[in-house]
């Protein structure tokens, strides 16, 4: 990505930044990385109740929040699909939202049905660490395969 400040010269940083590692972000990701458990700052969720919520994949609908998470480091979707997979429920992690329209009541996700349908499938009890790990890095692969300019 090109900076836009190209021509510009080197400005001393922030002096209450001059202690803190600028290349790593809340959550512990490197700078610029996908970090599936946090919301991105301009899509903007923060806090909001996103329940009832239409979610729309980069190729269509794919059902309405049932739950949401909005953890610091552990945020994520619960998506009731209908009868798109079979009335099953899907676990996005907050990572893959791009925008939330509030006017229409509708999230973005940056990932498309087949992307979503080949995850680990989500089990209303697997609450344990190795569950979301598994979770986490299936969608960390899946961004990691993309295409420049392609999901986000």
């Amino acid at each position: 990505m090109d900076r836009l400040d190209q021509n510009t010269a080197h400005t001393t940083p922030d002096p209450a930044l001059r202690g803190v590692d600028q290349g790593v972000v809340a959550g512990g990701a490197p700078a610029g990385s996908f970090d599936p458990w946090s919301y991105r700052d301009e899509a903007g969720v923060s806090g909001t109740n996103l329940v009832g919520y239409k979610v729309e994949a980069t190729d269509g609908s794919i059902g309405k929040i049932d739950s949401d998470s909005n953890e610091v480091n552990a945020s994520y979707l619960v998506v009731d699909t209908g009868p798109w997979i079979f009335g099953k429920k899907v676990m996005l992690p907050a990572g893959t939202v791009n925008h939330v329209d509030h006017d229409e009541q509708k999230v973005y996700v940056d990932r498309n049905k087949d992307q979503i349908k080949a995850a680990p499938e989500f089990d209303e009890t697997a609450t344990d660490p190795a569950y979301r790990d598994k979770l986490g890095g299936y969608y960390n692969d899946t961004y990691a395969a993309t295409p420049p300019g392609g999901l986000r």
